[in-house]
């Protein structure tokens, strides 16, 4: 079960290095119960120094706005056009068009094609 998060399993699946990138696997519902299992694992990522951070989506359910807030902040912590969105299925994907978010931040189909995009 999830630190915070009572009767739900960890928002965080798994935090991946992959070449001079880091993809965190995220799922379930991330709500403000799992919001810091997420600050906390993109804060890690983030202090890698990737050139790139993937937020895989494809096992998120729902997000909520203090998720999106979390998301926002993430992408001011890296630089310029570091942070990615990848995978996110039909709820969440609409969550992120209803608050612009997939305006500011790159959303991509699969993990792969937002590790490969310039």
């Amino acid at each position: 079960m999830g630190e915070g998060s009572p009767g739900r399993e960890d928002a965080v699946l798994a935090v991946d290095g992959i070449g001079s990138a880091c993809v965190v696997r995220l799922q379930g519902e991330l709500d403000l119960y799992t919001a810091d299992q997420v600050r906390s694992a993109l804060g890690d990522a983030a202090g890698g120094g990737p050139q790139r951070v993937v937020v895989d989506l494809a096992r998120v359910e729902f997000v909520d706005s203090t998720v999106l807030g979390v998301l926002v902040g993430a992408r001011s912590a890296l630089p310029a056009g570091a942070l990615r969105l990848a995978a996110p299925q039909l709820e969440v994907r609409r969550a992120l068009m209803v608050s612009g978010l997939d305006r500011t931040l790159p959303v991509h189909d699969t993990v792969d094609e937002a590790l490969a995009a310039d």
